[in-house]
């Protein structure tokens, strides 16, 4: 399949998405790996305001990357936190060069085997809600037209988190955006517990959860939750 049709493809299951009770957490997760495959990345993340404003990390693509960009948040700098402050994308940036801009952020993030990074604001009408972060093991540019499909991709998401609600009425933005991070939250809880019980990484107990619920026709947050509370045996989760 070349490029174009790919790229076609991505956006149709990405619409596909965008129906009533649509699981916000599974969108963002697909958004996520997609942008891997489109722009030439090794690792992708997404993170979401608060209704205070404070960034928090909702989707990322490995355990590396998440406790990267949770560094970030930690120490308040970073490309993620420059794109959502700026609302501008920070592309193309060489990590080599990055240690005088964001001195404890990039030592961690070369430490983890990421050379190069990119970030991409998640806006509508002028207002910023996250942003999206990509990095690659290796410094990689990326051209005009990648950064488009890239801000596409975060114009995708924002459209799915604000989807049928009304914009003038922030409360209701707002609530969505919390129960987000909420059901976020738990899906951590979730991924650690099921982790400990079976006996593998995490980033495949969250596999074995997102199978079962596209499975089952169940969300993340409903299976997060039953692992969390022991109604789902971790068997049937490796059965998956």
């Amino acid at each position: 399949m070349d490029g174009p049709q790919r790229l076609a493809r991505v956006f149709v299951e990405l619409a596909d998405t965008l129906v009533e009770e649509f699981d916000v957490v599974d969108l963002l997760q697909t958004l996520t790996e997609r942008c891997i495959e489109l722009l030439r990345a090794d690792a992708a993340g997404l993170m979401l305001a608060d209704e205070r404003g404070n960034l928090r990390l909702m989707a990322s693509t490995t355990e590396r990357m998440r406790l990267i960009e949770l560094l970030e948040l930690q120490v308040a700098e970073g490309p993620c936190r420059d794109c959502y402050v700026t609302g501008r994308a920070v592309t193309n940036v060489d990590l080599s060069d990055a240690r005088e801009r964001w001195p404890v952020f990039t030592p961690a993030a070369e430490a983890a085997g990421f050379g190069g990074t990119h970030a991409l604001p998640m806006r509508l009408r002028g207002r910023v809600i996250g942003a999206l972060n990509l990095f690659t093991d290796e410094p990689v540019d990326l051209s005009d037209e990648d950064i488009a499909i890239g801000q596409a991709m975060a114009d995708v998401a924002t459209i799915g988190l604000l989807h049928e609600r009304n914009l003038r009425e922030q409360t209701i933005v707002s609530e969505q955006l919390q129960a987000a991070l909420h059901s976020r939250v738990l899906i951590e809880q979730a991924k650690g517990v099921l982790a400990a019980r079976a006996d593998i990484s995490v980033d495949k107990a969250f596999g074995r959860m997102r199978d079962h619920a596209r499975h089952n026709g169940l969300t993340l947050t409903a299976v997060a939750t039953a692992v969390v509370d022991g109604s789902l045996d971790a068997r049937v989760l490796l059965g998956a």
